[in-house]
Formats: structure tokens, sequence, C-alpha cells
């Protein structure tokens, strides 16, 4: 399948995804329906098992949502009714699109790896925070959300995945300062997992890639929906999640063969993706 702002190479387990829009490297919606395909065809080929996602231009990983874009739904929005604006309308029919890309990346089997490569504001960021994980190059830099800078809030999740990875109170100083972090900044406050030297970046990018495809696909994918399902559960019912998502790592054949090669003292390779 051909794209026209994303280049995707395989490499074994691993699927490479670069998003490219020059000469801004921004978010638009073509391209969001084009990752929307490009999921379509990472859940159809059972060999994937880790996505990748990087800019095109080390310097910019995706530097926000394209802002014109935006402010034409804005023009249109403030032009279509004399209403108060901060009365409240009718809840949209749907999730827009942003929201469902981002729900979808949470809820693939695959691991989710965002290589930002650079800046990574607004959408850019959100993006990121669906990703299982997210690793910076190090440099000049910055990561956030500063939409309220421009009169709007976060709109493809930040308001919310922000505060349940940081924290409420972390969330709301960063949002409505509109603070931008560097790459230090944000692995101290725990919003990305890595940050390599820039002249390694990439290359610790597709270890870590690589580590994480060697490891048993159905284990992988079923602490990742133990995770991410459970955390918004009472704890019986999050512990009651993780037995079924136990009972069915157990019942594949990875499980069988690695756990009697351990017992073996064997070095066991996993292969099944079925159950």
């Amino acid at each position: 399948m051909s794209f026209e702002f994303l280049q995707v190479e395989k490499r074994s387990h691993v699927a490479l995804c670069t998003l490219s829009n020059p000469p801004r490297h921004t978010l638009v919606s073509p391209e969001v329906a084009e990752l929307q395909r490009f999921l379509d065809e990472v859940e159809a080929d059972r060999e994937i098992r880790v996505v990748v996602f990087r800019g095109a231009q080390d310097g910019v990983f995706i530097a926000h949502y394209e802002v014109g874009e935006l402010a034409v739904a804005s023009e249109r929005a403030s032009g279509a009714t004399n209403a108060d604006p901060e009365t409240p309308e009718s809840p949209p029919a749907e999730l827009h699109a942003m929201h469902r890309l981002c729900l979808r990346l949470e809820a693939l089997d695959a691991i989710s790896v965002a290589a930002i490569n650079g800046n990574a504001a607004g959408g850019g960021c959100e993006l990121s925070l669906a990703c299982d994980f997210r690793l910076m190059m190090d440099g000049p830099h910055r990561i956030g959300l500063p939409e309220t800078s421009v009169g709007i809030i976060p709109g493809a999740g930040g308001t919310q995945r922000l505060p349940r990875l940081l924290g409420s109170a972390r969330a709301l100083d960063l949002i409505l300062h509109a603070r931008l972090l560097t790459p230090a900044e944000a692995l101290e406050l725990g919003l990305v997992h890595r940050v390599f030297p820039s002249e390694v970046f990439h290359a610790e990018v597709q270890a870590f890639a690589d580590d994480l495809a060697s490891r048993a696909p159905i284990a992988l994918a079923a602490a990742k929906r133990a995770i991410h399902q459970g955390a918004g559960l009472p704890l019986p019912a999050a512990l009651a999640l993780e037995q079924e998502e136990f009972e069915r790592s157990m019942r594949s054949r990875d499980a069988a063969c690695a756990m009697r090669a351990f017992v073996e003292g064997r070095t066991e390779g996993f292969v099944w993706k079925g159950e």
C-alpha cells in the first residue's frame, strides 16, 4: 500500500513508520487517515510485534497539529453561531479522528514506540502519549502541550492522558502554562522513558525495538491489555482482568515451550502469535 505522508519499512518483526510532511512537519487530517490505513496493515500482518514511529527529519518528530487547519475549523465554528463561547454545545456524534487513532494505538496488540527525534508539541506530543513507549533524542528539542497559548486546549487526549501519566497537579502546571520541556526535563518527570544522544539515537531505538520483538508476542499483548484496561478499574475487577490475561498467556504454545526450556536450562525463541 502506498502512502503520501508515511514511509514504511519492515525489519523482521518490527515495522518502522516514518512521518513526513515537509516543510513544517505538522500533522494534518489526511496523514491521520493514512496512519489508520497503516494500522490496518499492522493488524493484518501477524509477524509484526513492534511498531516504531519517527519523524522524517531529525530535529522534528511532529511539530504540532496543523494550526491552519484548526484555525479554519475555529473560524467556521465561531461564525456559525452567535452563542456565548463558554456555553457548551451538544456533544459530537463520534470521537474526532485523532481520538480514534490514539485509542486504536492503545488497543493494538503490537507494542508501539514513539521515537521522538525532535520537537513534539501539541498533536505530536499527544500521538506519542498514545504509544506504549516514548524514546527521545537529546538536543535542543522540546515536547509538550502549548495549546493554551493559542486560545484552545489539547484536543487529542492531552488533558486526559497526561494526568494519568504524571498526575493532575503536574498536568495542570504543564498545560495551563503551555510549558515545553527539554528532553532531560521530560525524562525527569516521566513523560519519556529514555533519552539517547543524537549520534546513537536511531541505533538505540532499533535495539530497544528488537529487544521487545524478541519477547513472547502473546505475553506482550496480554500485559499491555491488563495494564491499559486495568488502570481504570477497581482493584478486584483489575485483578480479574489480570487473571483472564494470565490464563490466556498460559494457553499459548510459546508459554509451554519457554517454561519447559527454562526448567531444562535451554533458550527458547518465541514464534507463536496465535492461541
